[in-house]
């Protein structure tokens, strides 16, 4: 059975002298790993459109328990990332929440839109890092099934005080009036709730279409990190990276 699809490489592994095994993120079938036959030589059509972050169109032979790569052709290579680590190291951590995430079976176009549009953000410059990569994580937690509940305050229902208080745990809101000292529960200013809730509840063409700074994309960045390592219930290697190269 052959597979004509699109995809985004997320991870690339040496297997032999010039053969690849690499993850894809396709918009057919989910994400796969395949093997790519004399991949590393670069006189070989596969060199550039099996490479990790590179997005491809690809056709792909499944067999009975293995899928090959015999055709790859990219589509955009996002050159600027390779060119700065802290792009890289944000780039290779999204691709690593993508691989422990997307859910076994989902519909995964709108998580290739979701990377790929992050990814051309961040290759860009044309927002903050910390800002991509909050709404990042908090629409892939959203899409995933685990969106945060960012309407009102969980008791009271009030839509909004100076200070809201968010559950890590829960993903719902108190205010400052039903707050009483609760365990896992991270402050937010309006900026930053604000932040959150267009993050998850903004049309998809929109989820960029904003600014945040200061304080307010620290509460932001912050809150949204935790939420998605309390929800996942791991650390990741990636993440840590990032984080080590951004400070």
């Amino acid at each position: 059975m052959r597979i004509q699809t699109k995809g985004l490489i997320l991870t690339e592994q040496s297997v032999g002298e010039s053969d690849k095994l690499v993850t894809v993120l396709t918009e057919s079938d989910g994400i796969i790993r395949c093997f790519a036959k004399n991949a590393k030589n670069i006189k070989s059509n596969l060199c550039v459109g099996t490479q990790s972050l590179c997005y491809s169109r690809l056709s792909i032979f499944k067999g009975r328990d293995k899928y090959i790569i015999d055709q790859a052709e990219s589509l955009s290579v996002f050159y600027e990332l390779r060119l700065d680590i802290e792009k890289l190291a944000l780039a290779q951590y999204f691709c690593e929440l993508m691989i422990n995430i997307v859910p076994e079976g989902a519909e995964t176009v709108p998580y290739l839109r979701l990377i790929l549009n992050s990814l051309y953000f961040v290759a860009n410059g044309k927002r903050p890092m910390p800002l991509i990569k909050a709404v990042f994580e908090l629409r892939l937690l959203s899409l995933a099934g685990f969106m945060p509940n960012l309407v009102c305050c969980d008791k009271c229902k009030i839509y909004e005080s100076k200070i809201m208080y968010f559950s890590k745990a829960e993903g719902t809101l108190l205010c400052d009036s039903c707050y009483k000292g609760e365990e896992n529960y991270i402050p937010l200013s309006i900026g930053a709730l604000t932040s959150m809730r267009h993050s998850i509840y903004a049309d998809f063409e929109k989820i960029f279409s904003f600014n945040v700074t200061g304080t307010a994309l620290q509460e932001f960045s912050y809150a949204t990190e935790q939420y998605l390592i309390y929800t996942v219930g791991r650390h990741f290697a990636s993440l840590d990276f990032y984080n080590t190269m951004k400070s």
